[in-house]
């Protein structure tokens, strides 16, 4: 979420796989698609058949390598170190989008006097506290840039959004140099930090010649400008290394200096690595996030109010998350219903905040050090899957319960009595006293529901067949399992009992086993008016006076019209220009747009950088964006629009700035702030890996990833 994030203002795919057919060359990284994505796949080949440049880089030559024209073998863990080489090319020879770069990206913004770069430190930013092991990014803003929010907002949590898109920022003091002449403008910053990643330096720590490190960055310059495009596909390959958020960023300053975010044929798919992972990150099951990437609260001595959750500027927030309160509200409203008031700050004081890190590998420790009572798992087999499984079934043998729900008996639930560490004489059955609950589950055609796929696309599927025996599908195991902890809090006078007993939870049941209907919380999550009930049809009918209600607002229009548009499957005129986006075929959030930032495939004056690679454009005579997809951009915000002085929220961002969820409406090549290891991607090697940094020899590996030192943990001791 924070590569893309930062980057480009959201933490999904800025494209959709069907429009993999309309690039001119893609480049395939971590991944091996062919094989892990088939059906997607499929409009790769169409690509070929085109004619476009298929290139995949990865260690193993794959299915996927066998179908590309260009097999690029990599040594693991050097993502970076390639992509770096691909910026310095793209910089050096000056085959970058100037267009595209100057009006559309921050590349003319200038970056403070304080900041000092990794050429400067040897391998460290500015900021950087060894203690900790943590970056302060107070020196990485832009010249004469302010942060505006309140002094509560750090203690609050709601730096989340001010420091990863730069809500707060005061836009006026910030200084351009669009002659990209000044030394300090984020495009000679950038070209000065990566300098050192020529061929030569590429060839030695990823083991890329520099005949096809050529090949590559020839490909890619020829197939994108003005009249051609490129795509880049990533998958877990690049997610799991922890540099993989810089690894995502790198890909992403790439795709943005050679013009190719926003516009068909090009952008960056994300390919999920498991069915729905998208729709699960958007409800999400991450800890420190409430649905639609609102943050989680952050506990404080004393309690955060509302207020100061959704004060993300200070009152002057820029960009789109200026509507912040009116999601949040909208959220409470869906939760707790007629219980959540005005008087009451709309349930927001219940809501559970954050203590710390909760992320999967700190839980398990704390689990290890006895501190988790129970644990349930769902979708997941920490057990095998999950880093250091062996620290992981440990961890599990010192829970006091654990439910397991899964299709079959998974090493999860069978860890007491077969593991390893049993096996061995480790641990011993009758010394482990988890009690374990496994409980039988439905499979994917034995219930009702949507997935959200790989390009947010979200499609509902019908329930094929009952599932057999004591099966059930998750929603009906968490529907009953909350009733009856409902009935146990029955009549509680406490104050923390009050979300139990409060929730809003009329879903309707059906058949034999009371199966609650999943296209009524589908209806929850779009969103509906509370007097009426009526579905709202979009995001942009929430309020934050409590007349409304949504589960989850990037998903506001699944629902319109009391339809289920994750149902539809009318794929259109396939062969009509635009036929591709299919915009009847379900349902993407956000409002169905299928290519994000789209404002992008237009010039500043709002035409079609060519007819060849037209889109979304600006029609003067009726005043408003147009085209093949629902603009991803204000629809009748002109072209000229320029934002007064002192404007804020989206009277902040100008008519030819297509990155709307950033507050200067620019991607940003360089982060000024929201990264937690640095601005601009560095190569560092992998925590296990057998060799020093060739790029910066001070500096191993990643000095800002997060460890967890302890016996139990051995790659984390390395120094």
């Amino acid at each position: 979420v924070p590569g893309l994030g930062t980057s480009v203002g959201r933490g999904g795919a800025t494209t959709f796989q069907q429009d993999l057919q309309n690039a001119d060359c893609i480049l395939i990284q971590g991944s091996s698609m062919a094989e892990a994505h088939p059906v997607g796949f499929r409009w790769v080949m169409k690509a070929r058949e085109r004619g476009a440049t298929i290139i995949h880089v990865d260690p193993r030559y794959s299915r996927t390598s066998a179908m590309a024209d260009l097999h690029v073998p990599i040594r693991a863990g050097s993502d970076i170190a390639f992509l770096g080489g691909l910026i310095r090319h793209v910089l050096e020879t000056e085959t970058y989008f100037r267009d595209y770069v100057v009006n559309y990206t921050n590349a003319c913004t200038l970056v403070g006097e304080e900041f000092e770069d990794t050429e400067d430190l040897g391998g460290l930013f500015s900021g950087f506290d060894p203690d900790k092991g943590t970056y302060d990014p107070a020196t990485w803003a832009y010249h004469n840039a302010e942060q505006g929010a309140s002094a509560s907002r750090h203690e609050h949590g709601a730096e989340s959004f001010a420091e990863r898109t730069g809500a707060g920022m005061e836009m006026g003091g910030i200084e351009r140099d669009e002659s990209l002449q000044d030394p300090r403008c984020v495009l000679n910053v950038l070209r000065r930090h990566f300098a050192r990643y020529t061929p030569e330096m590429v060839e030695r720590i990823c083991g890329i010649s520099p005949e096809h490190f050529r090949k590559v960055a020839d490909a890619l310059t020829y197939n994108s400008g003005r009249e051609r495009t490129s795509a880049l596909c990533y998958a877990v390959g690049w997610t799991h290394h922890t540099s993989g958020v810089q690894m995502i960023r790198a890909g992403a300053v790439l795709q943005l200096l050679l013009g190719n975010i926003g516009r068909p044929g090009g952008g960056i798919l994300a390919l999920r690595g498991h069915a729905t992972i998208q729709g699960s990150t958007d409800i999400p099951t991450l800890f420190d996030l409430l649905p639609g990437y609102l943050h989680m609260p952050r506990g404080a001595e004393t309690p955060p109010t509302l207020a100061d959750y959704v004060d993300v500027g200070g009152g002057n927030a820029n960009g789109w998350w200026a509507n912040l309160d009116r999601y949040a509200v909208s959220l409470l409203k869906a939760w707790f219903g007629e219980a959540a008031t005005e008087a009451n700050d709309y349930g927001f004081g219940h809501l559970p905040k954050i203590t710390g890190n909760h992320s999967h590998f700190p839980t398990m420790l704390r689990a290890l050090d006895g501190a988790l009572d129970g644990l349930f798992i769902m979708g997941q087999n920490p057990a095998v899957g999950s880093q250091n499984a062996g620290l992981q079934r440990r961890a599990l043998a010192r829970c006091k319960w654990v439910v397991v729900r899964d299709l079959s008996e998974i090493e999860s639930a069978t860890f007491w009595r077969d593991s390893p560490e049993v096996q061995s004489g480790e641990l011993r059955t009758e010394d482990i006293q988890t009690e374990v609950f496994l409980m039988p589950a439905a499979s994917h055609i034995e219930k009702e529901g949507s997935f959200t796929q790989t390009q947010r696309l979200v499609q509902w599927r019908d329930k094929a067949l009952d599932p057999p025996g004591d099966a059930r599908s998750e929603l009906w195991f968490m529907h009953h399992l909350y009733k009856r902890v409902r009935a146990h809090y029955a009549g509680s006078e406490r104050g923390m009992d009050w979300p139990i007993l409060n929730l809003k939870w009329d879903y309707a049941e059906h058949g034999p086993h009371d199966e609650p209907s999943a296209e009524d919380v589908l209806s929850e999550i779009n969103g509906y008016v509370v007097e009426t009930g009526e579905p709202v049809d979009g995001f942009a009918q929430l309020e934050a006076d409590g007349s409304t209600a949504c589960g989850c607002w990037i998903y506001s229009g699944v629902y319109a019209g009391g339809v289920n548009q994750a149902r539809r499957r009318d794929p259109g005129d396939l062969e009509a220009p635009g036929g591709h986006v299919s915009p009847e075929w379900a349902w993407a959030w956000p409002a169905n747009r299928r290519i994000l930032y789209s404002r992008a495939s237009a010039d500043p004056e709002g035409n079609p950088w060519s007819e060849r690679k037209k889109y979304i454009w600006w029609d003067a005579e009726e005043g408003k964006w147009t085209g093949y997809d629902v603009p991803d951009f204000p629809e009748d915000k002109a072209p000229d629009y320029v934002p007064p002085e002192g404007a804020t929220g989206m009277d902040a961002i100008g008519g030819g700035d297509p990155f709307i969820m950033l507050a200067d409406g620019k991607a940003w090549l360089y982060a000024p702030s929201g990264l937690m290891d640095g601005p601009m991607p560095t190569h560092y090697e992998p925590l296990e890996s057998p060799v020093a940094n060739l790029l910066y020899p001070e500096i191993d590996a990643n000095p800002g990833a997060l460890r967890w030192r302890r016996a139990e943990n051995p790659y984390a001791m390395r120094d």
